[in-house]
């Protein structure tokens, strides 16, 4: 089911359909939201120059719309990885047979906030990494969750993050998110830059997407910002 199905509807409708949106959602209820502990392993402060995350976890609006917010980040592009430049358009990942899997590109200063705190948010705010291909009404291979390291030193922290997560029961079920090399990453159309905060009065962002910024707030005061960094700002 492609995230765009209910872009057209709005407030007006939520009173019909939002029961029947919130009983696809991927959120248990004995699972919202909280703070997660801290990775042990971390890649070190000293860099002096921007850093690149590419992650998946769902439709990229709402993955998007929640990176834009947090402190340190530059610059966050929706977009596809995973497959290649042929099949990097929306109509042919939505079909779940490229490989691609919509993603963000986080570009962010690791002297203000680190990848495993960029990770942090990813695992507990952004989307479930326990959910197997699919982040609330949105399934396919295409929604899956997903990091796409960019070098060893990536790997080594995801891996670890997530061995550490599931050792400790941060979660009732295993995560599920996939680690793989980033070989490419491309912009998608348009259209679905900053989608969110162009459309916030869409149903499919109220339900979905927003709460997750609300997270955001209320899990981490010192990693959000009120105002997002848009790519049409860049």
């Amino acid at each position: 089911m492609p995230c765009t199905s209910l872009h057209s509807a709005n407030l007006n409708t939520i009173a019909i359909l939002a029961v029947s949106v919130l009983s696809l959602s991927c959120a248990r209820a004995d699972e919202a939201p909280r703070p997660l502990p801290p990775p042990q392993v971390d890649e070190p402060a000293a860099a002096t120059s921007l850093e690149t995350a590419v992650l998946s976890g769902g439709c990229f609006w709402g993955m998007q719309g929640v990176f834009e917010h947090v402190k340190g980040v530059h610059r966050v592009v929706s977009g596809y990885s995973g497959g290649t430049r042929d099949t990097a358009h929306y109509e042919d990942v939505s079909s779940g047979d490229t490989g691609h899997a919509e993603s963000i590109e986080v570009i962010f200063d690791p002297r203000q906030v680190s990848y495993g705190e960029i990770l942090r948010v990813f695992f507990s705010v952004a989307h479930d990494p326990t959910e197997l291909d699919r982040q609330g009404p949105d399934t396919g291979t295409n929604y899956r969750s997903d990091i796409f390291f960019a070098n060893t030193a990536q790997e080594n922290v995801a891996r670890a993050y997530i061995e550490q997560l599931d050792r400790t029961h941060a979660f009732s079920a295993p995560i599920v998110t996939r680690l793989d090399r980033l070989t490419a990453f491309f912009p998608a159309e348009g259209y679905h830059q900053d989608y969110l905060i162009h459309h916030p009065d869409s149903l499919y962002i109220v339900v979905n997407d927003l709460p997750k910024i609300a997270s955001l707030k209320h899990v981490y005061p010192t990693l959000y910002r009120d105002k997002p960094v848009m790519v049409s700002q860049n």
